[in-house]
């Protein structure tokens, strides 16, 4: 294997993490009613996830 088809694989596996990275992102910031829906796991919203870690974060100190 020469040192292009290398880089070509890797820039190809970099393509496919950040495709797969949008689309997590787009079906997670759904409304939760559309995610059940299409049967994906709700996700906490943003606003929900910052107070829990700042409990979290909170109580650990």
């Amino acid at each position: 294997m020469s040192m292009l088809e290398s880089l070509s694989r890797y820039g190809a596996a970099i393509r496919n993490a950040h495709d797969r990275n949008k689309a997590r992102r787009l079906l997670n910031s759904l409304p939760p009613e559309l995610q059940k829906d299409i049967g994906w796991p709700v996700s906490p919203r943003s606003s929900e996830k910052a107070a829990l870690l700042s409990t979290i974060w909170s109580a650990a100190r």
